[in-house]
């Protein structure tokens, strides 16, 4: 439920050696921007930790204290380096367990004689937590005060978070507007653009190069939560460019 001019924010920690290693693609962090930014949630914050448990209690202690949420991806498997909830645990300092709950919904899955010891330990909770269902493999996530627990199999964290965004308080929703610069480049635009920054303190200012095609093509993006702050910025800018193009022109 979003309540109107309230800014709500959020960090991910992505937890894994396999990430900093360069040996698994971090596909999740995207994902979990773009839908935070269309429920009204600022994603504000985020960080790559290994399967270390005091880093991992590090981070999480910082990062819970300075936003609004947490959501972890990664850790959470069968296997001995799958640490996140006892870091979890830790950093709340609270007890951990197999819990009941999760054993339920993993039974939905697997026979009682498949519930190996290492497949158990995905249902080990800390205590006090509320279990994220997962639909597609059934051990769950869960969430302890502001910190959300996912898997980091992105099709897995995908319908965790699904689950998950029910309980998310959501405040205003940022509004972006993209004004093409085409091929003029950067360094043409950038003292005026600047200008035009500082006269909107209200609306976030970004240009933004690519190449496409074979040619260079520059995008400049106005974000903020005031429409009208949005419009004028958005005027101003197409102006400028409109004025450089004009210059251009052959005589």
């Amino acid at each position: 439920m979003s309540e109107k001019g309230k800014t709500i924010t959020a960090a991910v920690l992505v937890i894994g050696d396999e990430i900093l290693s360069g040996r698994t693609k971090d596909r999740n962090t995207g994902y979990i921007a773009e839908y935070l930014t269309n429920i009204g949630i600022e994603l504000r914050e985020a960080r790559v930790v290994p399967d270390v448990e005091e880093e991992i209690v590090a981070a999480l202690n910082a990062l819970r204290d300075r936003y609004t949420y947490v959501f972890t991806t990664g850790g959470i498997g069968p296997t001995h380096d799958d640490i996140t909830a006892d870091a979890v645990a830790k950093a709340f300092d609270v007890p951990i367990d197999e819990d009941p709950r999760a054993l339920k919904m993993m039974m939905e899955r697997y026979l009682p004689g498949d519930l190996t010891a290492a497949r158990r330990r995905m249902a080990r909770i800390p205590a006090g937590a509320d279990l994220i269902e997962n639909p597609i493999s059934k051990a769950p996530g869960f969430r302890l005060g502001n910190v959300i627990v996912m898997a980091g199999v992105p099709n897995i964290m995908q319908a965790m978070f699904d689950s998950a965004a029910k309980g998310l308080e959501t405040g205003v929703k940022i509004i972006a507007e993209t004004i093409e610069a085409g091929g003029i480049p950067e360094g043409r635009y950038g003292g005026a653009l600047g200008i035009i920054a500082a006269a909107h303190p209200g609306v976030s200012i970004g240009s933004y190069p690519s190449f496409l095609d074979g040619r260079f093509r520059n995008q400049i993006v106005v974000r903020g939560k005031d429409a009208e702050a949005i419009a004028a910025a958005r005027d101003a800018i197409g102006a400028m460019i409109a004025s450089l193009r004009e210059y251009d022109r052959p005589l």
